[in-house]
């Protein structure tokens, strides 16, 4: 898994990726969010603006998805 992504079709797809594998039950959540983490920091402005995620990457990703890793980006915020 790369951690730095210039395309934002390839970002969408990777998270959503990893959002899936999360949710079938294949890695662990500390792995997942670990990654996540990973992914938000190193692509930070094409994940989050201002603290929102961008409307083309939130689509692609669909609700359900965008709802998890805001959830780790809140989690990273706090600590």
């Amino acid at each position: 898994m790369r951690a730095v992504y210039r395309n934002p079709g390839e970002l969408a797809t990777c998270l959503k990726d990893l959002v899936d594998t999360y949710l079938e039950g294949l890695i662990s959540y500390e792995k997942f969010e670990s990654k996540v983490v990973k992914i938000i920091n190193a692509n930070e402005d094409s994940v989050y603006k201002g603290g929102h995620m961008p409307v083309k990457l939130a689509n692609t990703l669909e609700s359900s998805r965008v709802e998890i890793i805001n959830k780790i980006f809140e989690d990273m915020q706090q600590a």
